[in-house]
């Protein structure tokens, strides 16, 4: 009888543990520019950053070049969707301080690894690519979230071509999942052993490895970093959701990643446009 009892309990507990993981299923005809694509990781930008990453040179040699891109929004001081990828400028400039600490003149005031390359807005990227390139926007977390969906969300309606969001923040995944149902979302993860190398509390760690959030934001893709991938990565299979990878390197096992990935996020060298999975 015990035996029995503990049976029902596990598979209890499965059934839960099946209700906060699972993923939405991936829209096939909406996922079909992404199916197969390489896209260029902040632009097809140089690793000495001669050409900066996230520039607009950068976006315009990927849409040249037939590749996707995947790019990072966030807000200016004064309420500017700007394209950056960092919290602070300290990397890319000779300033220091986050970027939401500084308005949009004096972000585009400063030069990009010392080049001639600036810190462009949302709608300038998206003016460059016009439509060619497939995009991955992913909206960085902030405590300011919701202004910087409403906007990017509003120049989104204004953009041809196919374009889907992401992000690490549940709760950015969350608001396109109640307000823009019809934009494919995906959420941003990576193994609970990077989580917490890069500073993430034990119980986020576990939340984001694991995808516990999914219940909530219902993500169409997983864009999965290193490591070993969760179980909920396989069971998403189940529902037709979508894989991304981030980021390929020349030195990735390329082979294998075509074989598990519908979509892969490159930088530092020059795969061909598509592949075959």
């Amino acid at each position: 009888m015990g035996w029995i009892i503990a049976g029902i309990a596990v598979i209890v507990l499965f059934v839960v543990y099946l209700f906060f993981v699972l993923p939405a299923g991936a829209d096939e005809d909406k996922f079909a520019p992404f199916q197969g694509l390489m896209a260029a990781h902040r632009g097809l930008y140089e690793k000495d950053q001669s050409v900066t990453e996230n520039s607009l040179e950068a976006f315009r040699r990927a849409a040249e070049k037939g590749y996707g891109v995947e790019l990072d929004v966030q807000l200016s001081k004064d309420g500017a969707v700007v394209v950056f990828h960092d919290d602070t400028v300290d990397r890319m400039t000779t300033e220091k301080g986050r970027v939401d600490s500084f308005t949009l003149e004096e972000l585009q005031a400063m030069p990009l690894m010392g080049t001639e390359h600036r810190i462009p807005l949302f709608t300038d990227v998206m003016a460059v690519l016009d439509g060619k390139s497939p995009t991955i926007v992913e909206l960085k977390s902030t405590p300011n979230y919701k202004e910087l969906c409403e906007k990017t969300l509003a120049i989104l309606r204004t953009l041809k071509g196919p374009y889907c969001v992401e992000s690490f923040d549940p709760h950015i995944v969350r608001w396109f999942y109640r307000n823009a149902p019809d934009i494919m979302r995906g959420q941003l993860t990576e193994s609970f052993g990077h989580w917490r190398k890069g500073g993430a509390k034990l119980w986020q760690a576990i939340l984001m490895h694991t995808l516990c959030a999914n219940f909530l934001t219902h993500p169409q893709f997983i864009a999965y970093g290193r490591g070993p991938r969760p179980l909920c990565w396989f069971l998403g299979k189940l529902t037709g959701c979508a894989h991304v990878f981030w980021t390929e390197h020349p030195d990735s096992d390329h082979e294998t990643l075509a074989k598990q990935y519908d979509c892969r996020i490159f930088e530092h060298y020059r795969p061909e446009t598509r592949y075959e999975k």
